[in-house]
């Protein structure tokens, strides 16, 4: 299966990144911001019905004169956002990830050509089933930063998202 054209056979490798990156050690009930190459992740405490479909939200903000490609660009040259999610033994199941529509953009040397990207504040969503107690959805953000004048290298950031199923 896979999630956005990402294969789950990349999640162990993925995690293990994930971890050799330095994520930010999150606490249920405590906002925690990690920053990477111009976006930021905002995790915080959510709660979910157990043992039921269920959503938990992904906050990230790109930094302020800047924009990341979305999932879908408009063009095969663009690098799509992507997120992975790394699913490790008794974690839960997600089943999917739900990223909004981008939003039209164009360089003011191209104004004729409109890019499809995101910007400020980007809200994922993830379907899952969970049984009941303190989880944490691990993933990683893929993507690339861009201003007015240059794209920058892609960068992968961790993501770690507590949750409690009751």
């Amino acid at each position: 299966m896979t999630l956005h054209g990402v294969r789950r056979s990349t999640v162990a490798a993925l995690l293990l990144f994930a971890g050799a990156a330095g994520a930010q050690s999150i606490n249920a009930g405590v906002a925690s911001a990690v920053k990477k190459g111009h976006v930021d992740f905002l995790a915080d405490a959510q709660a979910v019905p157990a043992n039921q479909a269920a959503t938990v939200k992904l906050h990230f903000r790109v930094e302020p004169g800047f924009h990341i490609n979305s999932h879908t660009p408009k063009s095969d040259v663009l690098i799509p956002t992507k997120l992975t999610v790394a699913m490790v033994g008794d974690d839960p199941e997600v089943t999917g990830v739900d990223f909004p529509a981008g939003e039209p953009f164009a360089f003011a040397f191209e104004p004729k050509q409109k890019l499809d990207v995101y910007q400020g504040d980007v809200v994922l969503t993830a379907h899952l089933k969970a049984k009941p107690g303190l989880h944490s959805l691990k993933a990683e953000l893929y993507y690339q930063a861009c201003d007015q004048a240059a794209c920058y290298p892609p960068k992968k950031l961790a993501v770690e998202q507590p949750y409690t199923a009751k």
